[in-house]
């Protein structure tokens, strides 16, 4: 297994936060590595998402974990290997919200592809943090 963890907080409330991070559709908005994102069907858990990154071709992901206002946990099977997305929202003293954005790469080939595929991916993640709290702050 490979995994990284990305944490970061803001002033917005986990409800606005969450407004932002399960409109999937407009998910390119704020996140800059995506050209596109299309949900197909209602959002929640065995949902797909098919996006577009940047330079790639589009990916499909199923949704395997939605609990409103604390956690989006999604999968794409890629290569071999499996790659788990997660957002754990939780309240900070303030009232803001402290989101932690995970990526663990799990599977038969992890611990040979994992380092090579993860850095790539997970880069992006503080940009991407920022844009979601910017969104959710709006």
């Amino acid at each position: 297994m490979w995994s990284h963890e990305y944490t970061a907080e803001t002033t917005a409330p986990r409800d606005a936060v969450w407004a932002v991070l399960s409109d999937l559709n407009n998910w390119a908005s704020w996140d800059t590595s995506l050209e596109w994102v299309r949900l197909n069907g209602a959002f929640g858990v065995g949902a797909t998402v098919l996006m577009k990154p940047y330079g790639q071709d589009p990916i499909t992901s199923v949704i395997v974990d939605a609990v409103p206002n604390e956690r989006y946990a999604d999968q794409t099977e890629f290569g071999g290997v499996t790659l788990g997305f997660s957002h754990t929202l939780t309240p900070t003293e303030a009232g803001g919200t402290r989101v932690v954005h995970r990526l663990e790469i799990t599977g038969p080939d992890a611990d040979r592809v994992g380092p090579e595929l993860g850095p790539p991916i997970v880069e992006d993640f503080p940009e991407a943090m920022a844009g979601l709290f910017a969104s959710a702050q709006s």
